[in-house]
Protein backbone atom coordinates (compact mmCIF):
# COMPACT_ATOMS: atom_id res chain seq x y z
CA UNK A 1 0.00 0.00 0.00
CA UNK A 2 0.98 3.80 -0.07
CA UNK A 3 2.97 5.34 2.12
CA UNK A 4 -0.08 7.51 4.81
CA UNK A 5 2.87 10.06 6.35
CA UNK A 6 6.38 8.48 5.99
CA UNK A 7 7.54 11.46 3.26
CA UNK A 8 9.77 10.20 0.27
CA UNK A 9 12.98 10.15 0.69
CA UNK A 10 15.18 13.67 -0.49
CA UNK A 11 11.78 15.79 0.82
CA UNK A 12 11.31 17.55 3.91
CA UNK A 13 8.03 16.83 5.75
CA UNK A 14 6.86 20.29 6.52
CA UNK A 15 3.18 21.62 6.65
CA UNK A 16 3.53 23.88 3.66
CA UNK A 17 2.48 27.08 2.36
CA UNK A 18 -1.16 25.63 2.23
CA UNK A 19 -1.26 23.54 5.03
CA UNK A 20 -5.07 23.96 6.48
CA UNK A 21 -6.51 24.32 2.94
CA UNK A 22 -9.68 21.51 1.64
CA UNK A 23 -9.82 20.86 -1.48
CA UNK A 24 -12.65 19.03 -2.74
CA UNK A 25 -11.09 17.13 -6.23
CA UNK A 26 -13.50 16.20 -8.88
CA UNK A 27 -11.21 16.13 -11.84
CA UNK A 28 -9.81 13.85 -14.08
CA UNK A 29 -6.89 12.96 -16.41
CA UNK A 30 -4.62 15.26 -16.47
CA UNK A 31 -5.23 19.38 -16.24
CA UNK A 32 -7.46 19.80 -13.38
CA UNK A 33 -5.49 16.60 -11.29
CA UNK A 34 -2.09 18.64 -12.27
CA UNK A 35 -3.82 21.62 -10.28
CA UNK A 36 -4.31 19.75 -7.62
CA UNK A 37 -1.03 17.77 -7.03
CA UNK A 38 0.61 20.96 -6.72
CA UNK A 39 -2.06 22.07 -4.28
CA UNK A 40 -1.71 18.72 -1.91
CA UNK A 41 2.79 19.31 -2.48
CA UNK A 42 2.54 22.69 -0.67
CA UNK A 43 0.24 20.82 2.08
CA UNK A 44 -3.30 21.54 0.96
CA UNK A 45 -5.99 18.20 2.09
CA UNK A 46 -7.11 17.48 -1.53
CA UNK A 47 -9.96 14.73 -1.40
CA UNK A 48 -9.78 13.21 -4.70
CA UNK A 49 -13.71 11.89 -6.03
CA UNK A 50 -13.30 9.45 -8.16
CA UNK A 51 -16.27 7.85 -10.68
CA UNK A 52 -17.63 4.53 -9.75
CA UNK A 53 -15.35 3.15 -12.70
CA UNK A 54 -12.16 5.63 -11.40
CA UNK A 55 -9.86 8.17 -12.99
CA UNK A 56 -9.65 6.67 -16.13
CA UNK A 57 -5.79 7.47 -16.38
CA UNK A 58 -5.58 4.35 -14.18
CA UNK A 59 -5.40 2.23 -17.27
CA UNK A 60 -3.31 4.49 -19.79
CA UNK A 61 -0.45 2.55 -20.17
CA UNK A 62 2.41 0.81 -20.32
CA UNK A 63 4.16 1.71 -18.43
CA UNK A 64 2.42 -0.47 -15.63
CA UNK A 65 3.54 -1.53 -12.33
CA UNK A 66 3.08 -4.54 -10.73
CA UNK A 67 -0.05 -3.66 -8.98
CA UNK A 68 -1.51 -2.24 -12.00
CA UNK A 69 -1.43 1.10 -11.21
CA UNK A 70 -0.50 3.40 -14.88
CA UNK A 71 2.95 5.78 -14.63
CA UNK A 72 0.06 8.13 -16.15
CA UNK A 73 -1.93 8.57 -13.47
CA UNK A 74 0.88 8.17 -10.66
CA UNK A 75 2.77 11.14 -12.11
CA UNK A 76 0.04 13.37 -10.98
CA UNK A 77 -1.95 12.08 -8.30
CA UNK A 78 0.65 12.00 -5.00
CA UNK A 79 -0.29 13.59 -2.15
CA UNK A 80 -4.43 12.97 -2.36
CA UNK A 81 -6.93 10.78 -0.44
CA UNK A 82 -9.04 9.08 -3.10
CA UNK A 83 -12.49 8.25 -2.04
CA UNK A 84 -14.82 6.64 -4.63
CA UNK A 85 -18.67 8.13 -4.92
CA UNK A 86 -21.56 8.03 -7.59
CA UNK A 87 -22.10 11.78 -8.06
CA UNK A 88 -25.21 10.42 -10.18
CA UNK A 89 -27.48 9.58 -7.15
CA UNK A 90 -28.96 11.18 -4.33
CA UNK A 91 -27.27 9.83 -1.78
CA UNK A 92 -23.98 10.52 -3.73
CA UNK A 93 -24.49 14.23 -4.09
CA UNK A 94 -25.67 14.73 -0.69
CA UNK A 95 -22.45 13.10 0.25
CA UNK A 96 -20.78 15.05 -2.25
CA UNK A 97 -22.02 18.64 -0.30
CA UNK A 98 -21.40 17.19 3.50
CA UNK A 99 -17.93 17.06 1.92
CA UNK A 100 -18.46 20.66 0.54
CA UNK A 101 -19.11 21.68 4.20
CA UNK A 102 -15.69 22.42 5.26
CA UNK A 103 -13.90 22.78 1.94
CA UNK A 104 -12.49 25.85 0.83
CA UNK A 105 -11.78 25.08 -2.70
CA UNK A 106 -13.85 22.67 -5.15
CA UNK A 107 -12.32 21.60 -8.40
CA UNK A 108 -13.78 19.76 -11.44
CA UNK A 109 -13.93 19.43 -15.24
CA UNK A 110 -17.39 18.15 -15.90
CA UNK A 111 -18.69 19.64 -19.40
CA UNK A 112 -20.47 22.86 -18.41
CA UNK A 113 -24.48 22.34 -17.21
CA UNK A 114 -23.27 19.13 -15.82
CA UNK A 115 -23.26 20.00 -11.89
CA UNK A 116 -26.02 22.31 -12.87
CA UNK A 117 -28.38 19.58 -13.87
CA UNK A 118 -27.74 18.10 -10.75
CA UNK A 119 -28.53 20.40 -8.34
CA UNK A 120 -25.18 21.93 -7.76
CA UNK A 121 -24.39 24.76 -9.83
CA UNK A 122 -22.36 27.52 -8.00
CA UNK A 123 -24.60 30.73 -8.60
CA UNK A 124 -28.18 28.75 -8.05
CA UNK A 125 -26.67 26.37 -5.02
CA UNK A 126 -23.10 26.50 -3.69
CA UNK A 127 -22.79 29.64 -3.54
CA UNK A 128 -25.68 30.12 -1.63
CA UNK A 129 -25.28 27.15 0.64
CA UNK A 130 -21.23 28.09 0.86
CA UNK A 131 -20.43 31.29 0.58
CA UNK A 132 -16.77 31.10 1.30
CA UNK A 133 -16.27 27.96 -1.41
CA UNK A 134 -13.82 28.60 -4.88
CA UNK A 135 -15.62 27.27 -7.50
CA UNK A 136 -13.22 26.05 -10.31
CA UNK A 137 -14.34 24.63 -13.14
CA UNK A 138 -12.05 23.58 -15.76
CA UNK A 139 -13.45 22.87 -19.43
CA UNK A 140 -12.72 22.89 -23.11
CA UNK A 141 -14.23 26.28 -24.04
CA UNK A 142 -15.94 27.75 -21.06
CA UNK A 143 -19.96 27.32 -21.03
CA UNK A 144 -21.43 30.35 -23.84
CA UNK A 145 -19.74 31.28 -26.95
CA UNK A 146 -19.57 29.87 -30.61
CA UNK A 147 -17.39 26.63 -29.06
CA UNK A 148 -19.01 26.93 -25.62
CA UNK A 149 -20.13 23.35 -24.28
CA UNK A 150 -17.73 21.26 -26.41
CA UNK A 151 -15.50 18.78 -24.74
CA UNK A 152 -11.34 20.03 -24.69
CA UNK A 153 -8.67 17.63 -25.49
CA UNK A 154 -5.35 18.93 -25.30
CA UNK A 155 -3.97 17.81 -29.08
CA UNK A 156 -7.46 19.02 -30.54
CA UNK A 157 -6.87 22.73 -29.08
CA UNK A 158 -3.15 22.86 -29.69
CA UNK A 159 -4.73 22.38 -33.17
CA UNK A 160 -7.57 24.76 -32.88
CA UNK A 161 -5.52 27.29 -31.15
CA UNK A 162 -2.81 27.71 -33.93
CA UNK A 163 -0.11 25.81 -31.34
CA UNK A 164 0.32 23.37 -33.90
CA UNK A 165 0.95 25.88 -36.41
CA UNK A 166 4.16 27.24 -35.98
CA UNK A 167 5.63 24.13 -34.16
CA UNK A 168 7.63 21.64 -36.46
CA UNK A 169 9.43 22.19 -39.40
CA UNK A 170 9.21 23.28 -42.96
CA UNK A 171 9.70 19.72 -44.31
CA UNK A 172 7.23 18.39 -40.97
CA UNK A 173 4.75 20.88 -41.56
CA UNK A 174 3.07 21.29 -38.05
CA UNK A 175 3.33 19.37 -35.27
CA UNK A 176 1.94 18.30 -32.32
CA UNK A 177 4.15 19.35 -29.02
CA UNK A 178 4.60 16.08 -27.47
CA UNK A 179 4.30 17.09 -23.70
CA UNK A 180 0.91 17.90 -23.42
CA UNK A 181 1.57 21.47 -22.98
CA UNK A 182 -2.07 22.80 -23.22
CA UNK A 183 -2.96 20.30 -20.07
CA UNK A 184 -0.39 21.49 -17.59
CA UNK A 185 -0.89 24.99 -18.39
CA UNK A 186 -4.43 25.14 -17.69
CA UNK A 187 -3.55 23.13 -14.81
CA UNK A 188 -0.80 25.71 -13.80
CA UNK A 189 -3.29 28.39 -14.53
CA UNK A 190 -6.46 26.76 -12.30
CA UNK A 191 -3.64 26.91 -9.47
CA UNK A 192 -2.40 29.60 -9.97
CA UNK A 193 -6.30 31.41 -10.28
CA UNK A 194 -7.12 29.28 -7.04
CA UNK A 195 -4.49 30.65 -5.33
CA UNK A 196 -5.63 34.76 -6.09
CA UNK A 197 -9.07 33.49 -5.19
CA UNK A 198 -7.87 32.50 -1.27
CA UNK A 199 -5.67 35.75 -1.47
CA UNK A 200 -9.05 38.03 -2.17
CA UNK A 201 -11.57 35.68 -0.10
CA UNK A 202 -9.20 36.59 3.11
CA UNK A 203 -10.01 40.52 2.26
CA UNK A 204 -13.42 39.71 1.24
CA UNK A 205 -15.28 36.67 3.41
CA UNK A 206 -16.44 35.18 0.01
CA UNK A 207 -15.51 32.52 -2.41
CA UNK A 208 -15.63 32.96 -6.23
CA UNK A 209 -16.56 31.01 -9.45
CA UNK A 210 -13.30 30.40 -11.78
CA UNK A 211 -13.60 29.60 -15.38
CA UNK A 212 -10.63 28.19 -16.41
CA UNK A 213 -10.11 26.56 -19.98
CA UNK A 214 -7.58 24.62 -21.92
CA UNK A 215 -8.54 27.31 -25.09
CA UNK A 216 -7.62 30.70 -23.31
CA UNK A 217 -4.65 28.66 -21.71
CA UNK A 218 -3.46 27.44 -25.15
CA UNK A 219 -3.79 30.66 -26.97
CA UNK A 220 -2.48 33.13 -24.01
CA UNK A 221 0.78 30.80 -24.51
CA UNK A 222 0.94 31.76 -28.34
CA UNK A 223 4.27 34.31 -27.52
CA UNK A 224 5.60 35.38 -29.52
CA UNK A 225 3.92 34.95 -32.12
CA UNK A 226 1.09 35.61 -31.17
CA UNK A 227 1.94 39.44 -30.57
CA UNK A 228 3.81 39.20 -33.50
CA UNK A 229 0.77 38.84 -35.55
CA UNK A 230 -0.74 41.42 -33.73
CA UNK A 231 1.76 44.13 -34.44
CA UNK A 232 2.34 43.49 -37.86
CA UNK A 233 -0.13 41.79 -38.94
CA UNK A 234 1.94 39.03 -41.05
CA UNK A 235 1.13 35.00 -40.33
CA UNK A 236 3.90 33.57 -38.53
CA UNK A 237 5.75 30.82 -40.20
CA UNK A 238 7.15 27.55 -38.74
CA UNK A 239 10.89 28.09 -37.75
CA UNK A 240 11.76 24.36 -36.36
CA UNK A 241 14.01 24.85 -33.18
CA UNK A 242 14.84 28.47 -34.13
CA UNK A 243 13.60 31.64 -32.26
CA UNK A 244 11.22 33.36 -35.10
CA UNK A 245 12.99 37.08 -33.37
CA UNK A 246 16.21 36.04 -32.14
CA UNK A 247 19.08 34.29 -33.87
CA UNK A 248 21.53 32.43 -33.44
CA UNK A 249 18.43 30.96 -31.34
CA UNK A 250 17.92 27.02 -32.40
CA UNK A 251 19.79 23.77 -32.69
CA UNK A 252 23.24 23.15 -34.21
CA UNK A 253 25.40 20.24 -35.03
CA UNK A 254 28.15 19.36 -32.65
CA UNK A 255 30.70 16.16 -33.51
CA UNK A 256 28.39 14.07 -31.37
CA UNK A 257 25.16 15.76 -30.66
CA UNK A 258 22.99 18.33 -31.43
CA UNK A 259 23.61 22.05 -29.15
CA UNK A 260 21.25 24.73 -28.59
CA UNK A 261 22.78 28.41 -28.37
CA UNK A 262 20.09 30.72 -27.17
CA UNK A 263 22.17 33.99 -27.96
CA UNK A 264 19.98 37.26 -27.24
CA UNK A 265 22.68 39.90 -27.38
CA UNK A 266 25.61 41.30 -28.80
CA UNK A 267 27.99 40.75 -26.50
CA UNK A 268 27.19 36.73 -25.69
CA UNK A 269 27.47 36.27 -29.82
CA UNK A 270 30.77 37.91 -29.09
CA UNK A 271 31.90 35.85 -26.73
CA UNK A 272 30.51 32.72 -28.46
CA UNK A 273 32.33 33.16 -32.16
CA UNK A 274 35.44 34.52 -29.30
CA UNK A 275 35.14 30.84 -27.61
CA UNK A 276 34.66 29.19 -31.22
CA UNK A 277 38.05 30.14 -32.80
CA UNK A 278 36.22 32.89 -34.77
CA UNK A 279 35.92 35.91 -33.34
CA UNK A 280 36.17 38.20 -36.44
CA UNK A 281 32.18 37.04 -37.09
CA UNK A 282 31.05 39.48 -34.50
CA UNK A 283 32.00 42.10 -36.86
CA UNK A 284 30.98 40.88 -39.80
CA UNK A 285 28.61 43.23 -41.29
CA UNK A 286 26.07 40.33 -41.66
CA UNK A 287 26.05 39.43 -38.18
CA UNK A 288 26.77 42.44 -36.25
CA UNK A 289 23.45 43.17 -34.34
CA UNK A 290 20.29 40.61 -33.76
CA UNK A 291 18.13 42.01 -36.92
CA UNK A 292 21.64 40.97 -39.00
CA UNK A 293 21.77 38.00 -37.78
CA UNK A 294 17.86 37.18 -37.59
CA UNK A 295 18.04 38.00 -41.35
CA UNK A 296 20.83 36.12 -42.21
CA UNK A 297 20.65 33.03 -40.03
CA UNK A 298 21.12 30.78 -43.10
CA UNK A 299 24.57 31.65 -43.40
CA UNK A 300 25.27 31.94 -39.74
CA UNK A 301 23.98 28.63 -39.22
CA UNK A 302 26.62 27.24 -41.89
CA UNK A 303 29.52 29.31 -40.18
CA UNK A 304 28.94 27.87 -36.85
CA UNK A 305 27.94 24.82 -37.94
CA UNK A 306 31.56 24.81 -39.09
CA UNK A 307 32.68 25.76 -36.04
CA UNK A 308 31.16 22.93 -34.05
CA UNK A 309 32.16 20.34 -36.28
CA UNK A 310 34.94 18.91 -35.05
CA UNK A 311 33.44 19.73 -30.59
CA UNK A 312 31.82 17.50 -28.58
CA UNK A 313 28.54 18.48 -27.49
CA UNK A 314 28.93 17.97 -23.40
CA UNK A 315 31.78 19.57 -22.78
CA UNK A 316 31.38 22.83 -25.11
CA UNK A 317 27.76 23.50 -23.90
CA UNK A 318 29.50 23.73 -19.71
CA UNK A 319 32.58 25.91 -21.67
CA UNK A 320 30.18 28.24 -22.94
CA UNK A 321 28.07 28.40 -19.59
CA UNK A 322 31.12 29.54 -17.63
CA UNK A 323 31.57 32.32 -20.65
CA UNK A 324 28.25 33.22 -20.11
CA UNK A 325 26.76 32.35 -23.01
CA UNK A 326 23.05 30.42 -23.12
CA UNK A 327 23.88 26.59 -24.55
CA UNK A 328 22.85 23.18 -23.63
CA UNK A 329 23.16 19.61 -24.53
CA UNK A 330 19.54 18.09 -26.46
CA UNK A 331 19.42 15.34 -23.90
CA UNK A 332 16.92 12.77 -23.75
CA UNK A 333 14.69 12.24 -21.22
CA UNK A 334 16.82 8.95 -19.36
CA UNK A 335 20.00 11.63 -19.31
CA UNK A 336 17.97 14.47 -18.06
CA UNK A 337 16.65 11.77 -15.13
CA UNK A 338 20.13 10.60 -14.49
CA UNK A 339 21.92 14.07 -14.75
CA UNK A 340 23.33 15.01 -11.44
CA UNK A 341 21.46 18.28 -11.36
CA UNK A 342 18.16 17.01 -11.53
CA UNK A 343 19.07 14.63 -8.75
CA UNK A 344 20.87 17.99 -6.69
CA UNK A 345 17.54 19.69 -7.07
CA UNK A 346 15.15 16.52 -6.31
CA UNK A 347 13.23 16.54 -9.45
CA UNK A 348 13.06 12.63 -9.28
CA UNK A 349 11.46 11.17 -6.21
CA UNK A 350 10.87 7.58 -4.82
CA UNK A 351 9.72 5.66 -2.29
CA UNK A 352 12.06 2.40 -2.75
CA UNK A 353 8.51 0.33 -2.99
CA UNK A 354 7.43 1.15 -6.69
CA UNK A 355 6.60 5.16 -6.93
CA UNK A 356 9.33 6.62 -8.90
CA UNK A 357 7.92 10.48 -10.32
CA UNK A 358 8.84 13.90 -11.10
CA UNK A 359 9.67 15.71 -8.24
CA UNK A 360 8.00 19.64 -6.62
CA UNK A 361 8.95 22.16 -8.95
CA UNK A 362 8.48 25.08 -6.39
CA UNK A 363 10.99 25.18 -4.04
CA UNK A 364 10.07 27.82 -0.61
CA UNK A 365 12.86 28.07 2.19
CA UNK A 366 10.22 28.51 4.96
CA UNK A 367 7.11 25.88 4.27
CA UNK A 368 8.85 23.48 1.34
CA UNK A 369 6.15 21.44 -0.93
CA UNK A 370 7.12 17.55 -0.76
CA UNK A 371 6.20 14.20 -2.04
CA UNK A 372 4.73 13.52 1.38
CA UNK A 373 2.21 10.45 0.21
CA UNK A 374 2.24 8.17 -2.73
CA UNK A 375 -0.86 8.19 -4.66
CA UNK A 376 -3.53 6.35 -3.48
CA UNK A 377 -5.14 3.21 -5.15
CA UNK A 378 -9.01 4.02 -5.66
CA UNK A 379 -11.12 3.96 -2.94
CA UNK A 380 -8.49 3.68 -0.32
CA UNK A 381 -9.46 6.32 2.37
CA UNK A 382 -13.42 6.00 1.38
CA UNK A 383 -14.06 5.51 5.04
CA UNK A 384 -12.05 7.57 6.50
CA UNK A 385 -13.09 10.68 4.75
CA UNK A 386 -16.79 9.54 5.07
CA UNK A 387 -16.08 9.05 8.63
CA UNK A 388 -14.43 12.29 8.86
CA UNK A 389 -17.15 14.26 7.46
CA UNK A 390 -19.81 13.05 10.13
CA UNK A 391 -21.11 9.42 9.16
CA UNK A 392 -21.41 6.29 11.48
CA UNK A 393 -20.04 3.27 10.43
CA UNK A 394 -23.40 1.99 9.57
CA UNK A 395 -24.15 4.66 7.67
CA UNK A 396 -20.97 3.95 5.41
CA UNK A 397 -21.42 0.52 5.47
CA UNK A 398 -24.75 1.65 4.15
CA UNK A 399 -23.02 3.62 1.28
CA UNK A 400 -20.80 0.88 0.37
CA UNK A 401 -23.21 -1.46 0.66
CA UNK A 402 -26.20 0.56 -1.91
CA UNK A 403 -23.04 1.33 -4.45
CA UNK A 404 -23.41 4.83 -3.30
CA UNK A 405 -19.38 5.24 -1.75
CA UNK A 406 -16.87 2.90 -3.27
CA UNK A 407 -13.74 0.85 -2.26
CA UNK A 408 -12.95 -1.16 -5.15
CA UNK A 409 -13.70 0.20 -8.86
CA UNK A 410 -16.82 -0.87 -10.49
CA UNK A 411 -16.04 -2.73 -13.93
Amino acid sequence: MPPDSSGLPGLGLAAGALAGIKVVDLTRVLGGPYCTMILADHGATVIKVEPPQGDETRDWGPPFREDGESAYFQGVNRNKRSIGLDLATANGKAVLQKLLADADVLIENFKPGTLEKWGLGYEDALSQQFPKLIHCRVTGFGATGPLGGFPGYDAVIQAMSGMLSVNGTPESGPVRVGTPMVDMGTGLNAAIAILMAIIERSRSGLGQFLDITLYDSAVALLHPQGNNYLMSGKAPTITGNAHPNIYPYDTFKAADKDIFLAVGNNGQFAKLVEALGKPALAADARFKDNRNRSENRTALKQELEALLADRDCDPLAMELLRKGVPAGPVNSIPEVMEHPHTIHRQMNVSDGAGYNALGVQAKLSRTPGAARRAPPFFGQDTRAVLAEAGFGEAEIDGLIQDGVALTERRR
